[in-house]
């Protein structure tokens, strides 16, 4: 019960920040104050502004964004996104581009899903589908699975990956994203294992921790001053009684992403102060490096 009272007393911190951030922003946007010379006011909404968007994205999923790319005669090709397998903790999808013949190159993209969503990958799967039909896991929230569906671990994510890897076949060429480098390897090595034919083509990892060591960072240093129990101690919560995970054991997002920050506290703290003075100024836009961060 610890727990769950700890990720409701997170969840209730997010959305106090969210409400103090709307609150601000009306205040100081309220038409009266333009008679009163003074930037106080300016700075003020900016900063309602910007920390009500940032406290309140932390719990909207954004949308891939692509709706349609340059075909090869020229014009625009739309792009539809279609659920290849659905599963409880994440599904397999596919680009559909309407019109065009199937590439023969077929790319999955393994997508993180520690704190992240896989639109994390927009960049990088816009880019690959000119030339490449592209699938992608779209891990779902921990928080929204009952506890009925039962528990999703190392191994649940491997096997889960594993048949993703069938269900596409052997020609398919596999780009695995950070966190789940080593998982893929894994479920490659198993497929190799118990079914060669049908291993993936080929298959890239990119900065993922296969080997700790090779790159120490403060992360691995952590890591060799802590124990598994005092992480799990630390880091692991129930989720609250507000989602339809209720009780679910997870290591929350929004604490994910304060150990994140946490790494760089001066670079992000200087980040949003300068964003506040953008927005005080009308120098910022929806599209800019820090929103979209």
């Amino acid at each position: 019960m610890k727990s769950m009272a700890t990720y409701d007393l997170m969840e209730a911190t997010r959305n106090t920040n969210e409400w103090l951030g709307a609150t601000a922003r009306a205040f100081a946007s309220y038409p009266a104050w333009g008679m009163v010379p003074h930037p106080f006011f300016k700075v003020l909404s900016a900063w309602g502004r910007i920390t009500e968007r940032s406290f309140a994205r932390m719990v909207i999923k954004p949308g891939w964004g692509i709706t349609s790319i340059p075909g090869e005669d020229g014009r625009d090709a739309v792009v539809t996104v279609e659920t290849a397998l659905a599963r409880p903790f994440g599904d397999l999808i596919h680009f559909h581009v309407q019109g065009r013949k199937p590439k023969p190159r077929k790319v999955l993209l393994v997508a993180p899903m520690s704190g992240h969503y896989a639109t994390l990958l927009r960049s990088t799967v816009a880019s690959l589908l000119p030339d490449c039909d592209v699938y992608v896991t779209d891990w779902h929230n921990a928080r929204d699975i009952p506890v009925s569906a039962g528990k999703f671990d190392i191994e649940d994510y491997t096997l889960y990956l594993v048949e993703f890897m069938r269900h596409l076949g052997p020609q398919t060429n596999v780009i695995a994203v950070c966190q789940p480098a080593p998982l893929a390897l894994a479920a490659t090595a198993y497929l190799a294992e118990e079914e060669p034919k049908a291993q993936p083509r080929t298959l890239t990892l990119i900065g993922g921790p296969i080997d700790p060591d090779a790159a120490a960072t403060d992360v691995t240093d952590f890591g060799r001053r802590i124990t598994m129990g005092q992480l799990e101690q630390l880091a692991i919560q129930r989720v609250g009684f507000k989602y339809a995970g209720c009780g679910r054991l997870v290591y929350p997002g929004l604490l994910q992403l304060a150990s994140f920050i946490s790494m760089n506290a001066d670079r992000h703290a200087q980040a949003f102060f300068d964003q506040v003075v953008r927005a005080a100024k009308g120098e910022a836009s929806e599209h800019d490096a820090h929103n979209r961060f």
